[in-house]
């Protein structure tokens, strides 16, 4: 039948009914993808393809700086609903549209051009700080990029840079904008203030039990007890196996004897080195050698800081000179000079780690634990087996535990299970999934595994649950009558310092309304907008300061949570001549915003295609992630 069809295709019929057929698919959206697009294209744009790798890298970069943010992963719907696809494919097309736009220009990067930039990227750098081509293609490999890729990414980079740089550099700058600037970040005020808090007003009176259950009633949302479930727990993996086994000191020296020829430590030495960039600075540490004067000596006079290379092992030392003069020194403290690439260099060692066999009095520790935990990873299945037999037939968890040499544990567990993380190898997700399973459980019902990973596992009994509840005035009397007091203490602070703003405005002075509460004014030294760096004038009170006129008065709640009172005393202008940060954030945000114009011209001309096929796919099978 193949055969047959490879003959229709050879001719006009079998031609023409191929060109139906195509036409055909088209109606069902088929051609945006073979006509349009490649397989492997995300989008189109000024021509040039954007591939599902380029968009992969892209995306996974995007993701990691999230990553950082948050202090985790954000998940495929997370990333959906931040905008990320969606924010990828923008950044991708807008260079795309530079690229072409470069590209029309005749911009181009000489070879020598990118080998410079190659040798002068520090994430290729030995320890030397030198171009290591061996740490190159290691960071390659570990990026996914073939060395092609890696250069027509940096022509790329190169000449975008480049037009940026031509069309952007004489960009005028608003004289307007930087005095703005330079006056908003350099401004001073200095302020007369005084501190009210409750030390400065009268004690509130003690509350009566009707206000106390007047005030439980309209705050009991605060005072409820959290849903409870109190659980036994039995933790199974191959550790806490291990931790039930004896290990003779027979079986540790016949396992060290067999073991022995692989029990060798590693000499390490910890280096430093000097550049002798100098012709004095070479005599001093030739001289001093010649005369075995001390290292610590020669450095002390000569000033010279050495560069440290660190703890290392001979073969994790690039260059080979430098290892062969490091590990020729017969001790530690002592150096000796070699030649380097412009200038000498004196090698100093300042600490030895001994290499050799490792004896049978120091392997015996980690003998003992390897062959605990191999004997306990060969019963992990059999003894996860038996435990979920002894489940089965309803076997108490103690009972079971007793029967393995296991312990359990007790622990009154509340949502999100907060007390759970003081058991060991417990991690984040762990404790999330320990404590679902636990609320999904019902008391009486023989409770799930908790399967951890492939080789951890957690049994629980649920032994009473205690569901969420109001509290009684009794059982938080004293809770509630801390925060009575603390709300009411506040009311009056509100007032008192409502009372004082009104005062002020009626013209009466600081210093008379400061005396009121037994208090007096003081001056500030000069504020900026970011306040003195204290809790006391911190940025909430210095925002406030700069919210008026040279007579502004007013008052903010501090880093302390004090209430604080002032009244400006002095305005002080920045100087005329704006300075180097100022000028730089505006010459700064002028040039991002004549670029992002051109980049939205750019990409409006070119034309951008979004392949929604390739790209449903991806989201909708979590490719992405």
């Amino acid at each position: 039948m193949l055969e047959g069809l490879r003959h229709l295709t050879t001719t006009w019929f079998g031609k023409i009914l191929g060109v139906f057929l195509l036409i055909g698919l088209a109606g069902f959206g088929i051609s945006n993808v073979i006509l349009q697009f490649g397989s492997s294209t995300v989008a189109t744009v000024a021509g040039q393809d954007i591939s599902i790798k380029d968009y992969q890298r892209a995306y996974d970069s995007q993701i990691n700086a999230l990553a950082q943010r948050f202090g985790r992963v954000p998940t495929l719907e997370e990333a959906i609903s931040l905008g990320v696809p969606g924010a990828v494919i923008d950044r991708l097309s807008g260079e795309a549209a530079v690229n072409k736009f470069a590209t029309d220009m005749g911009i181009g990067v000489s070879e020598d051009r990118l080998s410079k930039m190659l040798r002068e990227d520090p994430n290729f750098a030995s320890a030397l700080g030198q171009f290591d081509r061996a740490t190159f293609v290691r960071a390659l490999q570990q990026s996914g990029y073939t060395e092609a890729e890696y250069f027509d990414l940096q022509t790329r980079a190169a000449r975008r840079q480049q037009l940026v740089s031509g069309l952007l550099a004489g960009v005028p700058v608003s004289a307007t904008a930087v005095d703005i600037i330079n006056r908003y970040a350099a401004d001073t005020r200095s302020i007369d203030y005084f501190v009210l808090n409750a030390q400065t007003l009268p004690s509130v009176a003690e509350p009566t039990e009707d206000e106390l259950a007047t005030y439980l009633k309209d705050h009991q949302a605060d005072f409820r007890t959290k849903p409870t479930r109190n659980v036994e727990l039995l933790a199974l993996s191959p550790d806490v196996i291990a931790s039930t086994k004896t290990i003779t000191d027979e079986q540790v020296a016949a396992e060290y004897e067999r073991t022995k020829d692989s029990r060798v430590k590693i000499e390490k030495r910890t280096i430093e080195q000097v550049a002798l960039t100098t012709p004095e600075l070479e005599k001093a540490f030739t001289d001093g050698q010649a005369a075995a004067t001390p290292i610590a000596d020669v450095l002390k006079a000569t000033g010279a800081t050495p560069t440290i290379l660190g703890t290392l092992s001979k073969a994790e030392v690039t260059d080979s000179s430098l290892a062969d003069a490091a590990f020729g020194l017969k001790a530690a403290n002592d150096y000796t000079i070699i030649e380097g690439i412009g200038a000498k260099r004196a090698v100093i060692v300042t600490a030895i780690e001994a290499g050799g066999q490792v004896s049978l009095d120091d392997s015996k520790d980690a003998i003992r634990k390897q062959l605990a935990l191999a004997e306990a990873r060969s019963e992990y299945g059999d003894i996860l087996d038996q435990i979920e037999e002894l489940r089965a037939a309803f076997k108490p968890l103690t009972e079971i535990a007793d029967r393995f040499g296991l312990k359990t544990f007790t622990l009154a567990m509340t949502p999100g299970a907060p007390e759970l993380p003081v058991q060991p190898d417990l991690s984040a997700d762990d404790v999330s999934k320990i404590a679902t399973t636990v609320f999904n459980a019902t008391q009486g019902e023989l409770s799930p595994t908790i399967t951890l990973s492939s080789n951890r596992a957690m049994f629980f009994d649920l032994k009473s649950v205690q569901d969420a509840r109001d509290q009684s005035l009794d059982e938080v009397r004293d809770a509630v009558k801390t925060a009575w007091t603390n709300a009411k203490t506040e009311e009056a602070m509100t007032a008192q310092v409502a009372k004082m703003l009104d005062e002020l405005k009626a013209g009466k002075s600081i210093a008379d309304v400061a005396s009121e509460v037994g208090q007096f004014p003081t001056l500030s030294q000069p504020l900026k907008r970011s306040g003195d760096g204290t809790p006391v004038l911190n940025q909430a009170v210095a925002n406030e300061v700069f919210n008026g006129g040279p007579d502004h008065f007013g008052s903010a709640v501090n880093g302390d949570g004090d209430h604080v009172v002032f009244k400006v005393a002095e305005v002080v202008q920045a100087a005329a001549d704006a300075t180097p940060q100022a000028k730089q954030y505006v010459e700064d945000t002028t040039r991002e915003s004549v670029y992002q114009a051109l980049l939205a011209g750019l990409k409006s001309d070119a034309g951008l295609r979004i392949n929604q096929q390739v790209m449903s796919q991806l989201l909708n099978t979590g490719t992405v992630q």
